[in-house]
C-alpha cells in the first residue's frame, strides 16, 4: 500500500481514502495502478494490473498466466481475453478488490476521469454522447419534475436545483408550475431520452459522469473543482 507521501508527490487522481482499502495499489508520476481482474465462468479469474491516467485512459497489464504478454488493453479488450461469456460489459465485469471483496469499476472512483477519455473517442467516431433526462425531488412536496439536459443552459439549470437541498416546485425553470400539478406517472418515467433504447436504464451513451456541457468553472462544487482541475491537468 502506498504512504501518505507517495500519494501526494506521485499522483493527485484520487485521495488517499478513496484507495486505501483497495489490493494492490501502486502510485507511479503521471498515473495510479490497482490489482483488477474478470471472472470467466468456464475459465476462473484472470488477473491484471489497471493504470488510471489524468487524461481518462485506461490501460490494463494482463497477468492471467505467467507467459501471458498482453498488456495496453482496454478494459473491453481484458473482458474479451479474460474468456467473459458477457462481454461488452466491463464497467461490470472488470473488478478490483476492496476490503477483501471483487467490486465492479462501475461502483469504484477508477472510473471519475474515464468519460472525458470516452468523448474524446465518440468525437473521433463522429457519435454524440447525449445526457439523459434527470429528475429532481420537490423538497415541500416530495414530487419529482423531469429536466432535460440537451444544452448548457439546461444543465445548469439541473446542477443548481440538485445543488438546492430547498428546491421546490416553484423554482422549476421550464415551466410555472406548482405542488398541485401532477406528477409524471412512473411508466412515462422509463423515457428519458436514451438514443440507444427509450427505455434504458443507463448506459454508456446516455448517461454522463462529467463534460464541458455538464460541468461548470465557475462553480465551487467539488464536482465541478474536480473536474476542471482534471481537464487542465
Amino acid at each position: 500500500m502506498a504512504n501518505v507521501e507517495e500519494m501526494q508527490c506521485g499522483s493527485m487522481l484520487f485521495k488517499q481514502e478513496e484507495l486505501q482499502e483497495m489490493c494492490g495499489v501502486n502510485v507511479g508520476g503521471d498515473y495510479v495502478e490497482v490489482m483488477c481482474g474478470c471472472t470467466s465462468h468456464r475459465y476462473g479469474d484472470a488477473v491484471a494490473r489497471l493504470r488510471v491516467f489524468p487524461s481518462g485512459d485506461l490501460e490494463i497489464t494482463c497477468e492471467c498466466t505467467p507467459g501471458c504478454d498482453e498488456d495496453k488493453l482496454t478494459p473491453a479488450a481484458f473482458e474479451k481475453h479474460s474468456g467473459r461469456e458477457t462481454a461488452r460489459k466491463w464497467k461490470n465485469n472488470v473488478w478490483v478488490i476492496i476490503g477483501g471483496e471483487k467490486v465492479p469499476l462501475s461502483k469504484t472512483v477508477l472510473l471519475k476521469y474515464y468519460n472525458k477519455a470516452s468523448k474524446k473517442y465518440n468525437k473521433s467516431q463522429g457519435t454524440k454522447v447525449s445526457h439523459r433526462d434527470e429528475f429532481v425531488e420537490c423538497n415541500e412536496c416530495g414530487k419529482e419534475r423531469r429536466f432535460r439536459l440537451r444544452s448548457r443552459d439546461e444543465c445548469l439549470l439541473h446542477h443548481n436545483a440538485m445543488a438546492d437541498q430547498n428546491w421546490k416546485c416553484s423554482d422549476f425553470a421550464y415551466d410555472k408550475i406548482t405542488c398541485e400539478a401532477e406528477e409524471e406517472r412512473g411508466s412515462r418515467k422509463v423515457y428519458r431520452g436514451c438514443t440507444r433504447s427509450p427505455s434504458c436504464k443507463g448506459c454508456t451513451t446516455c448517461v454522463c459522469f462529467g463534460c464541458e456541457l455538464c460541468r461548470f468553472s465557475d462553480c465551487s462544487c467539488q464536482t465541478c473543482v474536480d473536474f476542471t482541475s482534471n481537464v487542465k491537468a
